[in-house]
C-alpha cells in the first residue's frame, strides 16, 4: 500500500510512502517529512518527489530505502560508476558537481549556527576540487575470492561487508585503474589464499595503490596475514618491470582480527618503500601507511588560503598540532621563525624529520606525543597555533592549553564541521577569541564529507 499519510498504523516497516525530500542530512542522506515526521532517505537529493520504503522506524523518524523516483530533482544527474547504487566508496555521484558544493556549505554554515551558537557566522565560498572525479592518490582494496574462485577487489556495498567487484573506479586517480584488473588476475594465477574475515583464515587482505599526483610514481602494497607468500620476491620484480611509474613494491603484515587496514610491520620486497610527492614547493617521501590528504590540489589550495589569511612575515613562532609527516608544518616553516610541530605516531615524526633534510629546512623542530600532554608542557608562547584533529575534534586538554597559553591567531582546520563548531564554540566563549572566517574545501567531491579551516583571533 502507497500513503503519505503517516497514521500510527501506517508508520510501520515496509511501509511504502511518497516523499518530498526538501533537504539533506549532516550525513548525506536525503530529508523528507511526513506530517513532522521526519524519514531520512540515501542515494536522494533534494527536490526529488520519490516513492520510498520505511525500513527502520522510530517514533519520531524513520529511515527509507529509495523504490522509485516519481519526479527527478533538478540536482539529480546520471551516476559516472555503474556500480554507484551499490557501492559505499561515493555517497553523492547522483548530484551535480554545483548543488554538492552548494549544500557541503550549507552544512558548515548549519554547524555553525545550531552547534556553535554563532549567529551570523562568516563562511566563505567553497573552494571547489580541480576535478570532481579521477582525484583520490590513494586507493586500498578489499580482496576476496569468488565463489567461482576468482579474485575480486573493490568496496563494500551500502551498509554492509559484500564486496563490490572493481576494474576500474571514477574516483581514483586514472594511472592507477589500467594495474587493478592485471593485478587481481596475477593474485589468482599464482594461487595466493584470501583472506575470509569471517572464518579469519587465508593470507591476502588487501591491495592498496597510492601515487604522487605530482611525481606521478606509484606504490604497491599488499597487506596480508603472513608475508610469507609463494614466488613473492619474483612477482614483486615482475611487477616493477611491468609497470614504468611503479617505484616500489611491498608487503604489510596485519595478522590480527581486525577493521584496521594496515598492520604494524611492512617490508619492502622491490624498489623502494616510498614514492616522491611534490606539495606546496616540497619534496615529500610517502610509505604505503602514511597519512596525507587523499586530494593533493584542494589541500594545496586550503594552504594558499591559510597562508594568506596569517600574513607570516617570517617573525612568527608556530605550532603545529597534529602534524602528521609535515603537510603543512614544512611549507609554512619557510614563512614564519620556527615551527614545532606535535604529532602521537612515532612513525609519521620520522618520516617528517626525513622530509626537512631533504628539503633543507632547519627551523623546524617535531616531539612526540599526544597534542593534549605535550601542547601545556612546551613553555612557550607562540605567535600561531594550527590545529588539524581527528574527526573527534579536540581533546578538551587541548582547549584548556590553548585558553592558557593564549596565542593571538589560531587555525582549526577540521573534517568534520560539528566537532569544529563545537571546539570553537569553546574557544570563542571562554577564551575571548573572534571567528574571523570559516574557509570550507570540497576535498572529497562524490560524498558529503567537507574540509574546513577556521581562522580565529583575539
Amino acid at each position: 500500500m502507497i500513503t503519505n499519510d503517516p497514521t500510527p498504523n501506517l508508520w510501520q516497516q515496509g511501509q511504502l510512502v511518497e516523499l518530498m525530500i526538501t533537504d539533506l542530512s549532516d550525513t548525506g542522506d536525503g530529508v523528507g517529512r511526513l506530517a513532522g515526521r521526519v524519514v531520512f532517505v540515501p542515494d536522494t537529493v533534494t527536490g526529488d518527489y520519490a516513492l520510498v520504503r520505511l525500513v527502520r522506524v522510530k517514533p519520531k523518524y524513520a529511515y527509507g530505502k529509495l523504490h522509485q523516483i516519481l519526479q527527478k530533482s533538478p540536482h539529480r544527474q546520471r551516476p559516472h560508476c555503474i556500480v554507484a547504487d551499490k557501492c559505499g566508496g561515493c555517497q553523492w555521484q547522483h548530484i551535480t558537481d554545483e548543488y554538492q558544493g552548494s549544500a557541503k556549505h550549507k552544512l558548515v554554515v548549519e554547524a555553525l549556527q545550531r552547534i556553535g551558537g554563532f549567529t551570523q557566522p562568516k563562511v566563505a565560498p567553497i573552494l571547489k576540487a580541480e576535478a570532481s572525479l579521477g582525484y583520490r592518490n590513494k586507493a586500498t582494496y578489499p580482496l576476496r575470492r569468488s565463489s567461482t574462485g576468482t579474485v575480486q577487489a573493490g568496496y563494500y556495498r551500502k551498509g554492509s561487508h559484500q564486496l563490490i567487484n572493481l576494474n576500474q573506479c571514477p574516483v581514483q586517480d586514472p594511472r592507477l585503474n589500467p594495474m587493478l584488473a592485471q593485478i587481481k588476475q596475477d593474485i589468482g594465477q599464482l594461487g595466493w589464499s584470501v583472506y575470509d574475515e569471517r572464518r579469519h583464515q587465508g593470507k591476502l587482505r588487501h591491495l592498496s595503490l597510492r601515487i604522487g599526483r605530482r611525481s606521478g610514481e606509484i606504490l604497491l602494497t599488499l597487506v596480508t596475514t603472513d608475508p610469507n607468500l609463494t614466488d613473492i620476491e619474483a612477482q614483486a620484480q615482475k611487477w616493477l618491470s611491468q609497470y614504468r611509474q611503479l617505484v616500489g613494491v611491498c608487503i604489510n603484515c596485519n595478522p590480527k582480527r581486525t577493521n584496521a587496514i594496515f598492520g604494524p610491520h611492512t617490508y619492502c620486497l622491490a624498489g623502494q618503500p616510498y614514492l616522491r610527492e611534490y606539495f606546496a614547493g616540497i619534496e615529500f617521501q610517502l610509505l604505503p601507511e602514511t597519512f596525507f590528504q587523499i586530494n593533493t590540489e584542494a589541500t594545496e589550495a586550503l594552504l594558499d588560503v591559510i597562508i594568506g589569511q596569517l600574513s607570516l612575515c617570517g617573525k612568527q613562532l608556530l605550532v603545529d598540532a597534529y602534524c602528521g609527516v609535515g603537510t603543512f608544518t614544512l611549507p609554512l616553516a619557510k614563512r614564519v621563525r620556527q615551527v614545532i610541530g606535535l604529532e602521537v605516531q612515532s612513525a609519521a615524526v620520522q618520516q617528517a624529520q626525513i622530509n626537512a633534510e631533504i628539503n633543507g629546512i632547519t627551523n623546524v623542530e617535531f616531539q612526540i606525543g599526544a597534542v593534549e600532554q605535550l601542547l601545556p608542557q612546551l613553555g612557550i608562547m607562540p605567535d600561531v597555533v594550527l590545529l588539524d584533529p581527528p574527526r573527534n575534534g579536540c581533546e578538551r586538554a587541548v582547549i584548556e592549553a590553548l585558553l592558557t597559553i593564549s596565542p593571538r591567531q589560531i587555525v582549526y582546520v577540521s573534517c568534520k564541521a560539528a566537532t569544529l563548531a563545537r571546539d570553537l564554540k569553546l574557544l570563542c566563549q571562554r577564551g575571548g577569541y573572534q571567528l574571523s572566517l570559516v574557509q570550507p574545501a570540497d576535498f572529497f567531491p562524490q560524498t558529503s564529507h567537507v574540509e574546513c579551516a577556521a581562522f580565529l583571533f583575539l
